[in-house]
């Protein structure tokens, strides 16, 4: 169906079975440096859904400087582990390659990991931290050259080394971070010198046989002095003379709004990176990888047959659905469960300490490849499902898949819940179009839907069900605050689902992402909008690549945020707050409420199921608002337990 994506290619001599590649991305798998059994599950599952080349996640080189959570080749004692690995995705005839990397400013979360920078940064008035030295310089050198060694001995199939994201070899090659005087500062031919001795290292330690990728951005984005295409340009046409045979083109950095690029939210286009990547190829003649938000078969095939790119990596996609690949393949498009950008279970999840490992809002598996994988029902039952949101539904079609008797009852006429309510956010049809989906599947499984149909006592007296799931979800939290009752004042459903236009000056009551995303709606009809926010941070609940491209889009649209200001009342023409032990009036025409939901009543329904001796659960929303990929992992591992 998709013949370009789908046609073999051969670099040097590695045969891949398709031009889609998983790139390396960051999980928190594995343990102490060393491969372990959960990312060796994880990877195993993409190879099987028809990955055609796994590129395993940075991997350090020097062992100062490498944090417990990342892997390591920078002592032979992880070569052990490492062929386990490639074993594996040997196995289930895949190919692996191995992303090289010195983490400089990114492993300092870690304080037990050494800093390493290209110049002088200060850090406080009271400390800098020193630019690596000559003596460092030539340590790291060896270093890529003993990991390289490493890798082959580990049988991979090929290496990357990562030269984007503000990394060591990054950070030396851009203008914009490396302030350097001596020869390896100030032109590009000295900014290059390290990153090139790099890849001359590497490339000496690899067989002729085996294909050298080099991962780096195609410009800088927001660093003054940054990295042009026009340098990278050259920078590749030198590398390629040093024997590099892919150039994996990316987007990105971490001390900058470029970060959005890195891991791009649902607010950047897809592909948004492809043209730049098809300018290189063109002006270089090294074989290209384009990455950017290529989630959908149809954009891969378009640009690869355009001749745009050689590969495409297709990483998010296949975390969302290992079998993202074979589905495509076989045309079975309506199956595919598709990325849509929130990052909450990816990129999120590597920025938080709380969270052990990446995880995935569409995906509950990921990270549990061995222990989800779906056992057939010890025994029939019949489960009534009431709720038909992404919680429910994630239940629903779980428990269907597994055997049992599945009937979900949804009060309104339509499947989605709050997901498909986001999705009428601005940029985010993405997550209606993925809500919509995901019913038609869970009807294509063969759960039974019964829309307008709210869970009532009299309903499962009539169905006899063994189960009860409520994931009724929540509703609008209305607080008790003078004049809430009146005209001019909107809740956040209203706004997101009807879309009206309300002329004049708007307050919205509350400054999280539900709140953020009413107020760009009311922006875009040329309204003048306020958010009020009672702590002391806007969009405290986002992301940072979401706060990014957010807050972006609130300050073009000229909203005013203002943060620890608290509503005391509500009149016809203004609201009452208090900011800075001050009373202050805002005139307003129209007041949107957006401070939150509570959980819907069922208490009718919990009594009925607990007379009847009915085995009883409650999830998502129904048992407390949370971020729904909460709900899916909630709902996901109820419905393996039962």
């Amino acid at each position: 169906m998709f013949p370009t994506l789908f046609l073999p290619v051969t670099i040097r001599q590695l045969t891949l079975k398709n031009r889609a590649i998983m790139p390396a991305m960051g999980t928190k798998f594995p343990k102490d440096n060393q491969v372990t059994q959960q990312l060796i599950d994880f990877h195993v599952e993409r190879v099987k859904g028809g990955s055609a080349l796994n590129m395993v996640e940075v991997t350090g080189v020097h062992a100062g400087s490498i944090p417990s959570h990342y892997l390591s080749l920078a002592e032979d004692r992880f070569i052990p582990g490492m062929q386990e690995l490639t074993a594996a995705i040997h196995e289930y005839g895949g190919k692996a390659g191995v992303q090289l990397w010195q983490g400089s400013i990114a492993v300092a979360a870690d304080p037990t990991s050494q800093v390493i920078v290209a110049s002088d940064m200060p850090v406080s008035p009271e400390y800098t931290i020193p630019g690596a030295s000559k003596e460092l310089i030539a340590e790291l050198i060896e270093c890529y050259r003993q990991a390289a060694r490493r890798a082959v001995e580990a049988d991979f199939d090929c290496v990357e080394i990562h030269l984007g994201h503000n990394y060591i070899l990054h950070s030396f090659l851009s203008g914009g971070i490396n302030r350097r005087t001596d020869e390896y500062g100030g032109s590009l031919e000295n900014r290059a010198r390290f990153p090139l001795a790099v890849i001359e290292a590497v490339r000496s330690a690899l067989p002729d046989t085996m294909p050298l990728f080099m991962r780096i951005d195609a410009h800088d984005d927001y660093l003054e002095n940054g990295l042009t295409i026009e340098e990278v340009i050259q920078f590749i046409k030198w590398a390629k003379e040093r024997g590099v045979d892919v150039a994996d083109v990316s987007r990105g950095n971490i001390i900058s709004s470029g970060l959005k690029y890195e891991v791009p939210p649902i607010d950047i286009p897809f592909g948004f990176n492809i043209e730049n990547a098809a300018r290189i190829k063109a002006e270089t003649g090294i074989i290209t990888m384009g990455v950017g938000r290529v989630n959908r078969p149809e954009l891969a095939e378009e640009i690869l047959a355009a001749g745009k790119v050689d590969l495409i990596g297709i990483g998010r996609a296949q975390l969302s659905d290992p079998d993202f690949l074979n589905k495509a393949e076989a045309g079975k498009l309506e199956d595919i469960v598709y990325c849509v950008g929130c990052n909450q279970g990816c990129y999120d999840a590597c920025e938080r300490a709380d969270i052990p490992h990446i995880t995935c809002l569409r995906n509950p598996a990921v990270g549990k490849e061995r222990e989800y994988r779906l056992k057939p029902a010890d025994e029939m039952k019949k489960i009534v499902v009431a709720g038909g949101g992404m919680a429910g539904m994630e239940a629903a079609m779980t428990l269907k898949e597994r055997g049992f008797d599945v009937i979900l009852a949804e009060a309104s006429d339509r499947l989605g819940g709050q997901f498909l309510l986001a999705g009428m956010a601005p940029r985010k049809q993405e997550m209606k179009d993925a809500a919509e989906l995901k019913g038609e599947q869970m009807q294509r499984a063969g759960v039974e839907v019964r829309l307008n149909t709210p869970v009532t006592p009299d309903l499962l007296a009539e169905l006899k069900p063994d189960v009860v799931i409520n994931a009724i979800g929540a509703q609008p939290l209305i607080p008790a605050i003078p004049g809430i009752e009146g005209q001019n004042v909107h809740n956040f459903v209203d706004i997101l689902q009807n879309k009206p236009h309300l002329a004049g000056k708007t307050v919205v009551i509350g400054g999280g992402l539900v709140g953020l995303e009413v107020a760009e709606t009311l922006a875009e009809t040329g309204g003048e909008v306020t958010v009020i926010e009672m702590t002391d941070t806007i969009a405290k609940d986002l992301g940072s690549t979401r706060k990014i491209t957010v807050m972006e889009h609130l300050y073009a649209d000229n909203v005013v945020t203002m943060t620890e200001t608290t509503c005391l009342s509500i009149s016809d023409d203004g609201v009452l707050v208090m900011k800075e032990g001050k009373e202050e009036r805002l005139p307003s025409d129209h007041v949107v409420l957006a401070i939150g939901s509570r959980s819907r009543a069922f208490e009718a329904i919990a009594d009925y199921c607990e007379t009847q001796g009915l085995d009883y659960y409650v999830i998502g929303d129904a048992l407390q608002p949370r971020r729904a990929i909460d709900a899916t992992a909630e709902a996901a591992e109820l419905a393996r337990s039962i």
